[in-house]
């Protein structure tokens, strides 16, 4: 992923990422479904699909922590 759209994931609502994260995981498994019938030539994609799955989370924590912490 990119910084250009690292940055973009910061201005998105958390609804807006719940839902990237889901298509993000039905793509991984699509892609471990393509490797389990050797379909799949470039399997550093699985790592980076799950690199992109774990920036998200971690963005949506962060604005769940600053949401709370703002509402105290």
């Amino acid at each position: 992923m990119k910084t250009k759209d690292k940055k973009e994931l910061h201005l998105k609502s958390l609804k807006e990422l719940n839902n990237l994260v889901l298509e993000t995981k039905d793509s991984l498994m699509d892609l471990k479904l393509d490797k389990s019938q050797n379909k799949l030539k470039n399997t550093s994609l699985l790592t980076i699909k799950r690199r992109e799955i774990a920036q998200i989370l971690t963005i949506m924590k962060v604005k769940e922590l600053h949401e709370k912490a703002h509402k105290k």
